[in-house]
């Protein structure tokens, strides 16, 4: 395993066993793919998140930094209050505005990446990043290393019709959880691997794809 890794693995399981926390991350739904769900977002959506932050700062991906492994955006990991503004003092985020923040987030789901939130012992939002697979070193850990109990699903899960799916395939390319492949040239969709990201639905021409509560 990678150090990098190692190190991570190594914090999350300390907090683990000593009860401190319950996962390292938590899958958050990108804002545009509940557009039409306004009236039941949970209260860890997004943009709440950072409207309900004291100040907000933006840093390069720490993951994709070490990796390298893509070309996704650098700059569109958040840091909320005193974390950010540590890092802010020393030189490694900048401050950001909530309209800016709104901006990097769009970006984000232009590129496939998927909202993380990421918790300390004391149960506070430190972070929130926007994170593909392949760098992430919590999404890494879950599908490489099958630790599923560091990532937390949404409360969300997508939901497909059958009979207005046009069989593009955008949304099998977009999944990165293998909740949807093809047969036949027919997508089939697992609900069950589905983590409720919501990249799926933004990308989907037929507009067949929506996001639902798993519990409403």
């Amino acid at each position: 395993m990678d150090d990098f890794l190692k190190e991570r693995l190594v914090k999350y399981d300390t907090w683990l066993d000593r009860g401190q926390i319950s996962f390292s991350s938590k899958i958050i739904p990108i804002r545009e793919s509940l557009s039409a769900r306004q009236w039941v977002l949970p209260s860890e959506q997004v943009l709440n998140i950072l409207q309900n932050a004291q100040s907000i700062a933006v840093q390069k991906c720490g993951c994709r930094v070490h990796f390298s492994r893509c070309n996704k955006p650098l700059d569109v990991c958040f840091l909320l209050n005193k974390t950010g503004e540590h890092a802010i003092g020393k030189g490694q985020a900048r401050s950001v505005s909530l309209p800016e923040a709104a901006d990097i987030l769009r970006k984000a789901d232009e590129h496939g990446l998927i909202h993380l939130t990421l918790y300390r012992p004391d149960h506070e939002i430190y972070a929130l990043c926007n994170c593909c697979p392949c760098c992430c070193h919590d999404l890494q850990l879950m599908k490489i290393y099958n630790r599923q109990d560091l990532v937390v699903r949404s409360e969300y899960v997508a939901m497909t019709d059958k009979d207005l799916c046009i069989n593009c395939g955008k949304c099998v390319e977009r999944c990165i959880f293998d909740a949807r492949t093809f047969d036949d040239s027919q997508m089939l969709y697992n609900s069950g691997l589905c983590l409720g990201c919501g990249l799926c639905v933004t990308v989907c021409p037929a507009r067949a794809t929506v996001m639902e509560l798993r519990d409403p």
